[in-house]
């Protein structure tokens, strides 16, 4: 799936939607610390209050939200695995009962539990729905009317929350005129920021790819690897931030930790190219490099005299999987900071070429070149030629 899959589906999670029906919503209460269920329910979805709707549609949404490959993975499951998740899901997806859909999501649930504690209650949810995308509209003439085609795919959408204790409160009683304290002992779920969670099937090219599943990370580079092999039995991943460490590993072996910033300028420049050609061609994979691609992104670059042995040998030291392909979008930083003791510089990575890091007066100065005016509290900055 790509970001833009992702958000097809992401924006459809609103109350009262055609293009999205919930079947059924399934909640199983845990207990802290023994895992027992303490409680769980399934019901219709739309039975539920449409104020309690918005309150799960706004978790689901934030299940589907994030940077791939940091918050958000598309897993590829495990062969001839015993008990697969992959197999329990499939077989609650095509569930033709509510008891049997349950007693499938309860078997996910335990394999959560079976090896975790945690030290407050969660509640895990679980969602069987539909999604329909419009392809294109219907001839108003024809038979059919007016009406969108569209595809139409099952997925099953979970999400796993803690629970917080409500804090203590002053509350001021219109009836009795007087402040009291407010105090509650139910628990809150936490709809705001799921622990994880997963979309299953992923979707690609309008079809439903029921290899693969999309997980969704409590913090951003912080997958659970022991949730995605015992739970989800899919095989491991590299995180975007994993990528970029090991491309910068690479780049130093090259051509050392010092370098002109029009070099990683150029650099950086170069891998956005190959992403926004790709983006161009409507292909669904983002570009990948090996080392043959980064000795040709150094090449134009502008470094001397890069040797296709040494990238070579730089990129087999740090990558352990030599199969492995590092991901063109998880290299180009939003933007580069440059701390100093005077100030904080933030700059987006296609301007380094207007840095010059210089020696000035027996001082080490850093030098950006503008095209502007600098106006500092209201007043302009006068220049001075060195």
């Amino acid at each position: 799936m790509n970001k833009k899959d992702i958000a097809n589906i992401r924006k459809q999670f609103k109350v009262n939607n055609h293009l999205m029906s919930i079947k059924e919503i399934f909640n199983v209460y845990v207990q802290k610390e023994s895992g027992e269920f303490y409680h769980h329910v399934s019901q219709p979805f739309g039975m539920l209050e449409q104020e309690t709707q918005e309150l799960f549609l706004t978790n689901f949404k934030k299940v589907l939200t994030g940077i791939l490959d940091a918050k958000l993975f598309e897993l590829k499951f495990k062969r001839d695995v015993d008990e697969s998740t992959q197999t329990i899901l499939f077989e609650g997806l095509r569930s033709d009962t509510t008891e049997d859909w349950k007693e499938n999501m309860l078997e996910i649930v335990r394999k959560m539990f079976a090896h975790t504690v945690y030290e407050f209650d969660t509640v895990v949810t679980f969602i069987r729905a539909e999604y329909r995308k419009p392809t294109r509209k219907r001839d108003l003439e024809s038979e059919g009317g007016g009406d969108e085609e569209v595809y139409s795919n099952e997925f099953i959408l979970c999400s796993l929350n803690k629970t917080d204790q409500p804090k203590k409160a002053l509350m001021f009683d219109y009836i009795e005129k007087e402040f009291k304290s407010y105090n509650v002992f139910d628990p809150i779920i936490n709809l705001e920021s799921p622990l994880s969670g997963f979309l299953f099937p992923t979707f690609d090219d309008n079809a439903a790819n029921a290899n693969h599943i999309l997980y969704c990370a409590g913090k951003a580079n912080q997958p659970d690897g022991r949730f995605i092999e015992e739970v989800l039995n899919c095989e491991e991943i590299i995180t975007a931030q994993e990528d970029k460490d090991s491309f910068d590993l690479i780049l130093k072996e090259v051509i050392g930790d010092q370098v002109n910033p029009q070099i990683i300028s150029n650099v950086y420049e170069e891998i956005d190219k190959m992403i926004v050609e790709n983006a161009e061609n409507e292909e669904s994979e983002t570009p990948k490099l090996d080392y043959r691609d980064i000795e040709r992104i150094l090449t134009v670059s502008g470094v001397e005299n890069v040797e296709t042995a040494k990238v070579e040998h730089a990129f087999k030291a740090i990558v352990d999987d030599e199969k492995h392909e590092i991901k063109a979008s998880s290299l180009v930083p939003k933007n580069i900071k440059i701390n100093t003791k005077v100030a904080d510089v933030s700059i987006n990575p296609k301007d380094l070429k207007y840095v010059k890091y210089i020696t000035y007066q027996g001082k080490r100065c850093l030098l950006l070149e503008v095209d502007e005016e600098v106006v500092v509290e209201g007043f302009r900055l006068e220049t001075s030629t060195l």
